[in-house]
Order: structure tokens, then C-alpha cells, then sequence
């Protein structure tokens, strides 16, 4: 690539203002996909949006209910016998919030249990129903929630874990390795959102979009595998890949995809804090979109 050797004209009174506009929106001019699902990614899309981006939202993923609400439903008529109850998602809350509904009940049911959240914004949803929680780990991912809770577990503890179903094991295998009893109750599935590869495809192909953002593991399988081999290998290594922590980072190597931006703190704001750092640090020349090593 040339060397633009162009002298920058010096600032006016008139072009000060356009300086300060494009410094406060440092992602003016670049184009986001936003993978989330369709619920779920508003917040995600506003704060890029703020920063100057265009987003364009292609769900991988949508949420449904689980195949049968009867583990669920008997889990929480039985609340009382559970010492403890974990949430891993705030997806996981707001479809133990509906069941409760259903049964009748209210969250008042998990008075006595003590409750973990895996992150903050699990641990503000349950506080939204006016939950007390008791856990939040430093490292928003499985390990670091089992890490947290050794020590305050006793043995034969009865631990609750309504989520998603299909989900890796490692937090189950782990709890019941501290000599607890885990009863794991699929609160919600997730599939494979249908109908946003074609444009998209022709977009990233074109070298039109700057950054795919991957928020959980089934985000990254599922949008990798909206495309043929042959059309992957059109923009990978062409586009900036943003991924919330290191498990779904790990799932998007699995496909070939290297992840240039992961936060410290497995969060969708830190998400967007750290996009928005990666792209204030290149240079966006006029006519091109910005790309890794531009």
C-alpha cells in the first residue's frame, strides 16, 4: 500500500469543529456486525452506534423456549430443597422470571438459597426482580464461577442451574467435583438464526464491513456456518474480529478465525470499549474502510 505524502492542511476556525466531531465518534465511517440476537442486541448496537459506527445488526442465534418446560417448572416448585441457585445468563433469568409467572409464584420463592450470578449483567437482571445475589466472579466464564464458589460450598449442597440446553459441561463437571449436587434444567435453546448470509456475505467479500462481533460461542459457530468454505475464505483474515472473552474466541479459532480485540472483562460495554480503542489506533484513509494492519 502507497503512502499518502500529502501535507495535512493546517486547522481553521471552520475545520476545528469536524476535528472535535470526528475525535468524540471514533468509529465514524466503519461498519459493525453485530451478531447477538435479535432481543438481546440493542444495547450492544446503541453503544457502537454512539461511538459513530454503522451497525448492521445479523442475528446468528435465536433464543426459543426449552423442548418441554416441565424440568424447569418442577425445579422451582421444589426451590426449597436447593441450598443454592446459579444463573449463567441473563436469557436464564428472564425465562425462570416467565415460569415463575406461570406457577404463580413469585421471585420471593428463592428467599432462604443463596444465588450466584456468572457476570454483572446477569447479577443486575436478578437485582432488577429485587434478588439478592450473593456471587459474582471476577472472571465472567464457568471457571471462574467455580473458582469463586470453592470454598463457600459445603458438602452435599443442593445447587439449582436453570440455562441454556446444549451447554458445555465444564461448570456441572466442575461443581460436582466439590462434592455438591447440581441439578441442571434447560431454561431456553438456542438455534441457528435463518436468512442473513447472502448481502452480508457480499459485504464482507467486498471488504465493506470492518469488524464481526462474536458474544458467546454459539454466535461465532453459528454465523461462521451461515457461509460455504469457499465463501469464508473471501473475507477471512480480511475483517477485524471482536470476541467477548476467550471461550468464544476459542470457537471462532475452530473455523480459522483469529480474534484481534477481546476485553479484560468478558462484558458487552468493555466490548464496545475495546472496539472502539482498536479502531481510534488506525487511521481511516479516505475511500477505504479501516482493516487489521491498515
Amino acid at each position: 500500500m502507497g503512502t499518502d505524502r500529502r501535507v495535512p492542511a493546517r486547522p481553521t476556525a471552520r475545520t476545528r469543529p469536524q476535528a472535535r466531531e470526528s475525535s468524540s465518534r471514533p468509529l465514524e465511517g466503519r461498519t459493525i456486525v453485530v451478531t447477538r440476537a435479535a432481543a438481546q442486541a440493542a444495547r450492544f448496537t446503541q453503544l457502537l452506534q454512539a461511538a459513530g459506527a454503522r451497525v448492521i445488526e445479523a442475528p446468528a442465534i435465536v433464543i426459543t423456549p426449552p423442548a418441554s418446560w416441565e424440568p424447569l417448572d418442577s425445579a422451582l416448585a421444589a426451590l426449597p430443597t436447593f441450598s443454592w441457585v446459579v444463573f449463567t445468563s441473563v436469557n436464564g433469568v428472564g425465562m425462570v422470571d416467565g415460569r415463575l409467572t406461570a406457577l404463580g409464584l413469585t421471585w420471593s420463592a428463592l428467599a432462604g438459597r443463596r444465588v450466584a450470578a456468572i457476570g454483572p449483567a446477569t447479577a443486575d437482571a436478578l437485582r432488577e426482580h429485587g434478588v439478592r445475589v450473593d456471587v459474582v466472579p471476577a472472571e465472567y466464564r464457568a471457571e471462574g464461577l467455580v473458582e469463586r464458589l470453592r470454598g463457600l460450598l459445603d458438602r452435599g449442597d443442593r445447587l439449582l442451574l436453570p440455562r441454556a440446553a446444549q451447554t458445555r459441561d465444564v461448570l456441572v463437571t466442575s461443581l460436582r467435583a466439590l462434592d455438591v449436587e447440581v441439578v441442571e434444567v434447560p431454561a431456553y435453546a438456542t438455534r441457528r438464526a435463518d436468512g442473513n448470509s447472502a448481502g452480508l456475505g457480499q459485504a464482507l467479500a467486498a471488504g465493506a464491513v470492518d469488524a464481526i462481533t462474536f458474544t458467546s460461542s454459539s454466535t461465532a459457530r453459528n454465523f461462521v456456518e451461515m457461509f460455504s468454505e469457499a465463501e469464508r475464505r473471501a473475507w477471512r483474515g480480511r475483517v477485524t474480529v471482536a470476541a467477548i472473552g476467550p471461550i468464544t474466541a476459542a470457537t471462532a479459532a475452530e473455523y480459522g478465525l483469529a480474534t484481534d480485540i477481546m476485553p479484560a472483562e468478558y462484558t458487552i460495554p468493555a466490548l464496545a470499549r475495546a472496539i472502539v480503542d482498536w479502531f481510534a489506533r488506525i487511521p481511516q484513509r479516505p475511500g477505504r474502510r479501516g482493516r487489521r494492519n491498515a
